[in-house]
C-alpha cells in the first residue's frame, strides 16, 4: 500500500531546500504543499511501495498501510533512523512489539573503486563473449561453456573441462 504523511508531525523538513521525502522519492511523487508547508504523495497509485521516504523522514511523520495477508488489520510497522542504523518496530495486534535494527551503509559515497584491481579495457574485446572484470569479480580464470554456443559465427571447440580462456579462446 502507498505511503502517506501525517499532516500534524510533518514540518516540511524547513531546515532543508526540499522535504527529504522529496529528495529521496525514486519516482518523484512525494512534494512541497507550499501553502501549508507539509509534504505529501502526488500520486499514490504510482508508488513503488520502496519507503525510502518513510525511512528518510527525519519527523517520522511518513507512514505506510500494509497490505492485510502481510499486516493484519490493527498492526503497525514504525521506522526511526538513527546515525548509524535504522530501527524497525513491528506492533501487533495482539499489542506484542518486536524490534529489528539493521545498520546503515558506512561506506562513504564515492570512495567505494568499482574498477581496482582490473586493467585498461581493450577495444578487441568488444568482440568477445567475456565481461569486463570478469575474472576478477568471479576469481576464475575460464567459465564454463554449454555446448553449442557460437561465438563470432562459428562453433566454439571445446577442452574436455568445458572452458575458455578468458581471452576467449580454447584451452
Amino acid at each position: 500500500m502507498p505511503t502517506y504523511v501525517n499532516p500534524d508531525k510533518c514540518d516540511g523538513c524547513k531546515a532543508l531546500d526540499k522535504p527529504a521525502c522529496a529528495y529521496i522519492c525514486p519516482n518523484d511523487l512525494m512534494i512541497l504543499d507550499l501553502a501549508q508547508g507539509k509534504a505529501w504523495n502526488q500520486e499514490p497509485d504510482q508508488c513503488w511501495e520502496c519507503y525510502a521516504c518513510v525511512k528518510t523522514c527525519p519527523q517520522s511523520a511518513i507512514a505506510m498501510r500494509g497490505y492485510s495477508d502481510v499486516m493484519p488489520l490493527g498492526a503497525s510497522l514504525t521506522p526511526l533512523r538513527g546515525t548509524d542504523s535504522i530501527m524497525w518496530t513491528v506492533q501487533f495486534r495482539d499489542k506484542r512489539v518486536k524490534r529489528f535494527k539493521f545498520p546503515i551503509r558506512t561506506t562513504g559515497w564515492g570512495t567505494i573503486e568499482p574498477y581496482d584491481g582490473m586493467r585498461e579495457p581493450d577495444a578487441a574485446e568488444l568482440k568477445d563473449s567475456h565481461l569486463a572484470g570478469e575474472d576478477v569479480w568471479l576469481g576464475v580464470d575460464t567459465l564454463p561453456v554449454p555446448e553449442g554456443i557460437v561465438l563470432e559465427g562459428k562453433s566454439e571447440n571445446r577442452d574436455p573441462a568445458g572452458s575458455l580462456a578468458a581471452d576467449g579462446r580454447t584451452n
